[in-house]
């Protein structure tokens, strides 16, 4: 019996036990006044076990007769590990008041504060219940569709643009290729007139010194030959005591004609028959003067046949 008064507790750890008991009562009835009934029952993972709670009167004069206490019969049960610790206590007379709950020893005041983790936990569930209270239908937002939509086209007619702009600018290539291509094939074509001209000058040129520096005579015509001043021509008096009037005598003459126009030499090709003339023809000849025989455009030394006609006075 005296260990039993000495575990007892105290007067003010009682009262201090019973404040806090009837404190908790009270936040639990007002959550549970202020805690709507849920539209859906909540599932059972969030479920919180209820709070058994019995409420004890205090003494109020007397003091608790320690003496009537019967301490190895009024413990309790040790309490299960999953649930949460209620407290457990039984009315009695208020002159024998006994508070069925474990000795201060084994349930130290640390253990005492699990139900305000119960009470934390209910606005939870009311908040996990608020976003059904509105009824009306979440509103589309066509917003980010149309930006979308007319990112989408800009990116279209800027890809349109770029392409035109690229056929453009080939198109544009193409022309000054072919206008490049043109161009030098007319500046090859005037180059080559242009070389063309140039060796047929210096051919030209050539041909003129190699014609001016050689003395071969050229063949020419008597329609080629052109007078610069033409011989004086008689039939010959000794020749016409051979002959009789009216007769004609035709010597053909081969002249050589230097590129002054002078006449070098005379040579009979073909004789009329009476020497005294085709003598008189070659004297005669010889006092005239030719223009200059020319071969592109070079004085060039000729020989030019020449037919001499005489008529018998």
């Amino acid at each position: 019996m005296s260990s039993t008064i000495l575990d007892a507790p105290s007067p003010k750890q009682t009262l201090a036990a019973a404040v806090v008991v009837v404190g908790l009562h009270a936040l639990t009835v007002a959550a549970l006044v202020a805690m709507k009934a849920p539209e859906k029952p909540v599932e059972a993972k969030i479920q919180t076990p209820p709070i058994e709670i019995e409420l004890v009167t205090l003494p109020q004069k007397e003091p608790v007769a320690v003496e009537e206490q019967e301490a190895p019969k009024v413990q309790p049960a040790p309490p299960k590990p999953k649930a949460a610790p209620t407290f457990k206590a039984q009315p009695k007379p208020i002159k024998e008041p006994v508070i069925k709950e474990k000795p201060p020893k084994a349930t130290p005041p640390k253990k005492a504060t699990p139900p305000k983790k119960v009470i934390e936990k209910q606005p939870d569930i009311i908040k996990t219940e608020a976003p059904k209270i509105p009824a009306a239908e979440p509103k589309v937002d066509t917003q980010a569709a149309d930006e979308q939509r007319i990112a989408e086209e800009h990116r279209r007619a800027e890809e349109r643009r770029i392409r035109e702009q690229e056929q453009q600018k080939a198109e544009q290539e193409a022309r000054d290729r072919a206008a490049a291509q043109e161009a030098e094939r007319l500046a090859a074509e005037k180059a080559a007139k242009e070389q063309a001209a140039k060796e047929a000058a210096e051919a030209a040129a050539q041909a003129k010194a190699k014609a001016a520096a050689s003395n071969t005579p050229v063949n020419f015509t008597a329609s080629n030959a052109d007078w610069a001043s033409p011989p004086r021509l008689s039939f010959p008096k000794r020749a016409a005591r051979n002959a009789q009037s009216g007769d004609t005598f035709n010597v053909v003459l081969v002249l050589r004609v230097n590129k002054q126009g002078g006449i070098d030499s005379v040579r009979v090709s073909q004789p009329s028959g009476n020497p005294s003339v085709d003598k008189a023809a070659q004297r005669q000849v010889r006092s005239g003067k030719f223009t200059p025989f020319t071969q592109n455009g070079v004085p060039v030394v000729g020989n030019v046949t020449l037919t001499v006609s005489y008529a018998v006075p």
